[in-house]
């Protein structure tokens, strides 16, 4: 099977494998080449697949989606990391890619309160 992970302004794997074990919000699930078809949404954590030489290898993977067809499976996500060892990337899900959506939470709020603001400043002008 080829596997390839997309990042927003790079392709940043592109392989030969010949298993992926990777978690969807509904728990964790394996695909090998007789699998069926198959797209799911990805939650952040460690995304593990073996090379065609038999070596395992882990990442670690933000939100994104991933499509089996055929010999293809593609990840589209916003971050990856390839780590030493299966801890640090842990480390990394939880530390980088937690921090990352508490401060998508913030700007949204912050983006929110601008749009109140706007709206009673518009409603102000209405009545004077």
């Amino acid at each position: 099977m080829n596997l390839k992970i997309l990042l927003p302004a790079e392709i940043f794997l592109n392989e030969e494998v010949t298993k992926v074990v990777a978690e969807a919000e509904n728990g964790f699930f394996c695909l090998m080449s007789q699998h069926v078809d198959f797209t799911t949404s990805l939650v952040p954590g460690v995304f593990s697949y073996s090379t065609a030489g038999g070596e395992d290898a882990y990442l670690a993977l933000d939100i994104g989606t991933l499509v089996k067809k055929g010999s293809d499976i593609l990840v589209s996500t916003r971050n990856a990391f390839r780590g030493p060892e299966l801890g640090h990337l842990k480390e990394v899900v939880v530390s980088q890619f937690r921090e990352i959506d508490e401060r998508e939470k913030k700007a949204r709020t912050a983006a929110a309160k601008l749009e109140v603001d706007l709206l009673r400043r518009f409603m102000e002008l209405k009545y004077e």
